[in-house]
């Protein structure tokens, strides 16, 4: 009997245990209403938020930024940080602050894991970033940088992608592209060609420099502060060099190339019409006379 009572009593006593646990969550259920409604509130305006904010990110990016896999990158981050720091303040209004220091420390920890994991990834992904808002290139430029030239058809988070002219694709990290210098032909409208050539020794050479300055200057106008440019550089093996330079529509090098190959055909006529030679390397070989005069006998055997 008495161990029946004491049984009785135990469970009892366990009961209203468990009641006055669970009437303590309830009670303190009921006090944090209030601030369960806030952080409610603050998730929702977070979410609201977050897609303003995207709305105008995107008015933006879409003037400075042709890349569509970078925008929508940049977007999906603006609006997990913007939710992200919603939920963070929800969790201080509900005074869960050891839950908050607790996943911020987990995120430190994962942040850096995978920083260190992915160095190389994300140096070319930061790398991508910048080159997206540099504004020294662009879509469609022709650049030339490490040995490799070419149009600009994509900037993405890990790779530059330039099309050669002999439509050949180069895909170069975008670390290695930002690190070096390049060359963007395309962000000057003209640009300066030089010509070299040379002629005979003899020739009358302040005729030779008007007649190729007046050609250039008929056939490539020159804008502006522009002016053709001549210069004798060097008395030559065979000949007297010089060089001639001017400006063109230049913001690729086959353009440069097509001005090129005009002037030559056009100084190179103008020198035949006025008798002006352009000579060719001449060698002359002596032999001693010995063998000279065995290389006759030879021949009149």
């Amino acid at each position: 009997m008495n161990t029946l009572l004491f049984t009785a009593l135990q469970v009892t006593d366990r009961f209203d245990k468990l009641y006055n646990k669970l009437y303590g969550w309830y009670d303190a259920f009921i006090l944090k209403l209030p601030n369960l409604a806030l952080a409610i509130i603050v998730v929702i305006a977070s979410y609201f938020l977050a897609r303003g904010i995207n709305s105008i990110l995107n008015k933006l990016l879409d003037k400075h930024l042709q890349d569509k896999s970078l925008k929508s990158i940049l977007n999906k981050l603006v609006y997990l940080i913007v939710v992200a720091a919603g939920f963070f303040i929800a969790l201080g209004l509900l005074n869960l602050d050891q839950a908050l220091t607790s996943l911020l420390a987990g995120a430190g920890v994962v942040a850096l894991a995978i920083g260190l994991a992915l160095q190389s990834t994300l140096s070319n992904t930061f790398s991508g970033v910048m080159l997206s808002f540099l504004p020294k290139i662009r879509i469609g430029d022709f650049v030339e940088t490490n040995g490799y030239h070419g149009f600009v058809t994509e900037i993405n988070l890990r790779n530059i992608i330039l099309r050669q002219p002999d439509n050949k694709i180069v895909i170069m990290p975008n670390s290695k592209f930002i690190e070096e210098a390049f060359t963007n032909y395309s962000l000057e409208a003209r640009g300066r060609v030089t010509v070299s050539c040379g002629v005979a020794y003899g020739s009358d050479l302040r005729e030779v420099e008007r007649l190729v300055r007046e050609l250039v200057e008929t056939n490539f106008k020159q804008n502006g502060n522009e002016r053709v440019e001549f210069y004798f550089t060097e008395f030559g093996d065979s000949s007297i060099n010089f060089m001639t330079r001017f400006h063109i529509d230049y913001v690729k090098k086959s353009q440069m190339y097509r001005a090129q190959h005009q002037a030559i055909l056009l100084i190179n006529d103008i020198f035949a019409q006025n008798n002006i030679n352009i000579p060719f390397p001449i060698r002359t070989l002596n032999f001693p006379k010995e063998f000279m005069d065995g290389i006759n006998n030879r021949t009149k055997q």
